[in-house]
């Protein structure tokens, strides 16, 4: 009998199952913490790693992990659902659709071109502001975009969320990564960006070159809109820009107003609402499509919350210091070029445990930075070396909920993901080591 790969459910149990395992095979240690002002964070100290009494997760609280990792991820649930009834909603007015037609007659003889744009876009917005989760509502459009121009599913994930990861793991900008990055390893904010923007120009050229080769799906049958679709209407134009209007307050809420989750969530719950009764929804029209969106999107925040379940489970074991302590400690000895290189490689698999970019900075920036110091590395390079280990990771690794929830909701396995992106990936990975090593001279 031929066996079906797992179900994202059943891969993000298992790893809950791993993480409290590994509770029990790896001994518990800490950092001592400070404040950092400057960030209001709690950073480690390098040099205080201490071994301390092991403490085992037992069954229970692996159980009570699950409802736990749900509630510590609410913030980000709560968006997923919000957003993907808000999209719902303005699916059901027709300005999708009607909008899709028209963009696709536009590009029929330019599809490449049309893929292109889509990632630009969203690595752009990746850069800005680490544009994934986001992305989870946009999925019904992607998919059906990519089906009309003979894409994969496949290739609609690549084009889109693949396109914003690398924007987040090679973008000077992104505030969750980078920012805080500089920030702790105090070297002045944004610098170094020409030279992030140059690897990260060749690192999005190759992934849009890659998808636009080898995604075609040759054996589906699309829509090529020979014939010119009827013209948008007045009402299916105010929705469209008032789609757009929201992403760019939403985006500028980021950079300039602290704005979190919770901000995004309101923002777009007043956006359905207002889709709705331009689209002439009516109001119960209007909760029913909100409802219905709500339904399809509860499972994709599940995922997510699952994510979270293993970094507590990690967290409550005392083990995560452990892990990095493991990790980070034998770089020290090695020769400038391959420590550079074994730090991005340290982060990277660090960041299967502790799949928080910005957690992942504020756990190791404190205590590599006085390495550099030491062995006569460029913090630029330190931070480099996060950014890429962490970002470029986000796109293979089950633990990061936003990836996983992003599968679930197109209706692609992770075994097809990973078939299809793992040598993509590695040449990313490539491209990101070239840019470590040179910034050693160069920066």
């Amino acid at each position: 009998m031929k066996r079906s790969f797992p179900h994202p459910m059943i891969i993000m149990l298992s790893f809950v199952v791993l993480a409290t395992i590994c509770t029990y095979l790896i001994p518990s240690g800490e950092y001592d913490r400070v404040l950092d002002v400057e960030t209001g964070r709690e950073v480690v100290v390098e040099g205080s790693y201490k071994r301390i009494e092991n403490a085992p997760v037992g069954v229970g609280q692996m159980f009570l992990s699950v409802p736990e990792g749900i509630i510590e991820g609410a913030e980000i649930v709560v968006l997923i659902i919000i957003v993907g009834g808000a999209f719902y909603v303005v699916d059901k007015t027709g300005a999708f659709q009607t909008g899709l037609e028209s963009l696709i007659y536009r590009f029929k003889n330019a599809k490449s071109y049309l893929l292109a744009i889509i990632a630009v876009l969203f690595a752009t917005a990746g850069a800005l502001n680490g544009l994934q989760e986001e992305i989870i509502a946009m999925v019904p459009i992607l998919m059906i975009l990519s089906q009309r121009i003979g894409y994969t599913k496949v290739a609609g994930i690549a084009i889109s969320l693949g396109a914003a990861l690398i924007g987040g793991a090679f973008g000077p900008t992104n505030p969750f990564s980078v920012i805080i990055a500089q920030k702790l390893a105090e070297v002045p904010l944004f610098s170094a960006g020409m030279y992030r923007m140059v690897f990260f120009g060749i690192a999005l050229l190759f992934w849009i070159i890659y998808v636009i080769k080898t995604g075609k799906d040759d054996s589906a049958e699309w829509h090529s809109y020979t014939e010119k679709p009827a013209n948008i209407s007045p009402s299916h134009i105010v929705i469209l820009l008032l789609v757009a209007l929201t992403f760019v307050v939403m985006i500028y809420g980021l950079t300039n107003w602290a704005w979190d989750y919770n901000e995004m969530s309101a923002i777009f719950f007043a956006m359905g609402l207002a889709a709705g009764f331009i689209g002439k929804l009516g109001i119960n029209g209007t909760a029913k499509a909100y409802s219905e969106g709500f339904a399809e999107l509860i499972f994709a925040g599940i995922i997510v919350g699952l994510a979270r379940s293993i970094y507590l489970l990690l967290q409550e074991g005392q083990i995560i210091d452990t892990i990095i302590y493991t990790l980070f400690a034998p770089i020290e000895s090695l020769p400038l070029g391959l420590s550079a290189f074994g730090m991005m490689i340290a982060q990277a698999i660090l960041h299967i445990p502790v799949p928080s970019t910005s957690g992942q900075a504020v756990l190791t920036m404190p205590l590599l930075t006085p390495i550099a110091d030491l062995i006569g590395m460029s913090r630029q390079v330190v931070v480099l070396a996060y950014q890429y280990g962490a970002g470029i990771m986000d796109l293979v690794t089950p633990s990061n909920g936003g990836l996983m929830a992003i599968l679930a909701a197109a209706g692609v396995s992770y075994k097809e993901w990973i078939q299809y992106a793992w040598k993509p990936i590695l040449v990313i990975f490539l491209i990101a080591s070239i840019s470590v090593v040179l910034g050693i001279y160069v920066l």
